[in-house]
């Protein structure tokens, strides 16, 4: 499998993502749109996630964006 590691701290701790490339791509593209760095735009998937792992969190949050057509 083809992931990309992204570290992170996210609410005073360090931590690493692994995604599928595309998956990065989008979530760029959305940090981006929203006038943010990929960092903030994660801490606030990490808020808003509840108790689902951050990867899927993240997954999720660019499937909802490319079903928006973004």
């Amino acid at each position: 499998m083809n992931l990309r590691k992204r570290s992170f701290t996210l609410l005073g701790h360090r931590t690493s993502v692994a995604l599928e490339p595309e998956f990065w791509r989008v979530l760029e593209a959305e940090a981006d749109r929203a006038g943010q760095s990929l960092a903030h735009y994660v801490s606030q998937i990490d808020a808003a996630r509840g108790t689902r792992p951050l990867a899927s969190a993240l997954r999720l949050s660019a499937l909802a964006a490319a079903q928006r057509g973004h």
